[in-house]
């Protein structure tokens, strides 16, 4: 019986995981497909046009006046029978589709059937245009061409990482630091700071945007890179601090008695000891607060401000929705440019993760 409900719930367990994923990832795959289709087919079909399906194809057209049709009353085309306004709407015989375009006395008959069909219409001019800036010549279906501005976000690419890559590092040194005093130094009021740090996890950010920016524009810190890696470092240094801490203190006692009674400072124990076994919990942070830095828009639009030179690219794709909104090929490649470089962060060191997430959750 216990065996039946252990495999029941597992079932249940998987099959939410399946489903999740999945809600996940469709959303995610029709925005990669849609960043290297073409215009004109972002506007007029569905992304999923891409599979093959059934599409209705138009293999005769005939003149209602040739065929001595009478729209005002019933027709019959090709053994399809049906008055003027069954017509208009289209009627259906099995895989053949019989339809009036236009009006009475202009109109036309057009008999369609259904065949399988994709659209592999790919292009990778949406990429260039976004990190090269290339403008685009694009041919309309009339014939006519229109000429698309590039947007180079290379810049902003590189502006971000100018201000994501000290972001992490710089609160991940910090925390370790402080992480290893809480957990293995004695020192006057210890655990009442410690529970002040704590508690600074709880407090949102964004009560602080404005005495910092007051402070900053005092000190003429304002619109630099300098000060958006102080404010990420203040506002994630409590939440690095706590999962360092959870993590050093169950780093073995004997190793860490062994090196003080050898003479060793805590500044050599940190060194040479904690820091490489907590390769896991430093990873873990860093997928952390990279992501969140990289896909920050608020605190480095307070701090940065609107000055081209110095956009990230969350901002520069914000400029892309509200110029273009309706290129849509634009704004999926834009899209995909920012989710690639955390994507490698994240594959790279996701087997620290869950190590670092579960340090100091079991003992033994």
């Amino acid at each position: 019986m216990k065996t039946r409900r252990f495999r029941s719930g597992a079932y249940i367990v998987n099959l939410s995981l399946l489903l999740l994923v999945i809600v996940w990832t469709i959303p995610t795959l029709g925005l990669l497909i849609s960043s290297f289709r073409q215009p004109f087919d972002i506007q007029t079909t569905g992304w999923w046009d891409v599979f093959p399906h059934r599409e209705w194809e138009t293999v005769a057209t005939y003149d209602p006046k040739e065929l001595g049709l009478d729209p005002q009353g019933v027709m019959e085309v090709e053994g399809v029978k049906g008055t003027f306004e069954e017509l208009r709407s289209g009627i259906q015989s099995g895989d053949v589709r019989v339809t009036w375009v236009g009006n009475r006395r202009l109109g036309r008959i057009e008999v369609q059937k259904q065949v399988w069909t994709v659209n592999w219409d790919f292009t990778l001019d949406n990429y260039a245009q976004v990190l090269l800036g290339k403008n685009r010549v694009m041919t309309l279906p009339d014939g006519s061409t229109q000429t698309l501005p590039g947007q180079d976000m290379s810049q902003a690419f590189l502006n971000s990482l100018a201000v994501t890559i000290p972001a992490t590092i710089i609160p991940i040194l910090i925390a370790a630091f402080a992480a290893y005093a809480f957990a293995w130094m004695t020192f006057p009021g210890k655990r009442v700071m410690f529970i002040l740090v704590v508690g600074l996890i709880v407090v949102p950010l964004q009560i602080a945007l404005v005495p910092i920016l007051r402070d900053y524009n005092r000190v003429g810190l304002n619109g630099t890179f300098l000060a958006v890696w102080l404010a990420h470092t203040g506002f994630g240094l409590a939440l690095a601090t706590y999962l360092l801490f959870n993590y050093i203190r169950t780093l073995p006692r004997e190793t860490m008695e062994s090196a003080f009674i050898d003479g060793a400072s805590h500044f050599t124990v940190f060194t040479r000891l904690v820091l490489p076994l907590s390769v896991p919990a430093l990873a873990s942070f860093a997928i952390f607060q990279f992501l969140w830095v990289w896909n920050d828009f608020l605190v480095a639009l307070t701090f940065l401000g609107t000055n081209p030179n110095s956009k990230v690219l969350t901002q520069r794709l914000a400029d892309l929705t509200g110029t273009f909104g309706n290129d849509w090929q634009l704004l999926t490649a834009g899209a995909f440019v920012t989710m690639l470089l955390p994507l490698i962060v994240f594959f790279a060191l996701q087997r620290y993760f869950v190590r670092g997430l579960m340090a100091g959750s079991v003992k033994g």
